[in-house]
């Protein structure tokens, strides 16, 4: 099981530091037996979106959650921004959601990305609608940049930003790492890194390769690894087999020696 150094915070809750997405799966028969898996031996979050194959993505964490149970598993979904400008229409949106995966309420509801014709603030006040109907516990942005979630956190009247789903792995870390992280550790904001493995080609880097070989752990696990071990960051990998969540169990519980995390970054530059 993983170390207790693996929970990471988010709102008053804690976290494994590795979760579920949800985005891209192929073979949901296949992804059931892994997330099922996953979700009882130390993994204990899903990531989903409204967009994700069309609601089936949602769907699936429903079967998904039919079988392991409600409690016990944070559950973040995502609303596409266009549904932003009316709040009965977020309202019906999520409770779209919320059948489709059978349940009464989300943790966390992101703003997939922001709005272009709606001011930030205008779209988080009325995404916080969701926060007064009990249809999430948290709310949070996706795929902003700097200067937006810092509007999105000035923004919020009813609750906070807790949580920034963006683009992180050990190949695209640069704006994440100066910019992006820096101001969600000193504000309290999880960030959730999608597409930590860039689809598997992290296997394939040089200078992963190296460490993997010093350290005895695969490439996947050295890449998910070097994000977990930053703080405040959690990890969303899709996995559509048991042998691969194993894989991604087994990112936890460990860290990166100082030195080969040293050699790694400036391998990376």
């Amino acid at each position: 099981m993983p170390s207790s150094i693996d929970r990471k915070p988010i709102g008053s809750d804690t976290i494994s530091a590795i979760g579920l997405g949800s985005y891209g799966i192929k073979n949901y028969s296949k992804a059931f037996e892994a997330y099922v898996y996953g979700l009882t031996n130390g993994i204990d979050h899903v990531d989903t979106a409204e967009m994700y194959d069309m609601g089936k993505a949602e769907e699936f964490i429903g079967e998904v959650l039919k079988h392991v149970g409600r409690d016990g598993v944070f559950i973040t979904t995502k609303m596409l921004p266009i549904r932003l400008e009316d709040k009965e229409k977020i309202i019906r949106t999520a409770q779209e959601s919320l059948r489709r995966m059978g349940i009464n309420y989300v943790d966390l509801y992101l703003i997939h990305w922001p709005n272009e014709r709606l001011s930030i603030t205008q779209q988080v006040q009325n995404f916080e609608v969701l926060i007064e109907k009990g249809l999430t516990r948290y709310i949070g942005v996706s795929n902003f940049s700097l200067n937006q979630l810092k509007e999105a956190v000035y923004a919020t009247k009813k609750a906070p930003i807790v949580a920034l789903q963006v683009h992180y792995s050990v190949l695209n870390r640069k704006e994440v790492e100066e910019q992006l992280l820096p101001y969600c550790v000193s504000n309290k904001i999880t960030l959730q890194a999608y597409t930590p493995i860039e689809r598997g080609s992290v296997k394939d880097n040089p200078c992963v390769k190296v460490v993997s070989e010093r350290t005895g752990k695969t490439p996947i696990q050295v890449s998910l690894n070097y994000l977990i071990s930053h703080e405040n960051v959690v990890a969303i990998p899709k996995a559509e087999r048991v042998e691969h969540v194993k894989e991604l169990i087994g990112a936890m519980g460990w860290r990166i020696p100082e030195a080969h995390m040293n050699y790694l970054k400036k391998c990376l530059e």
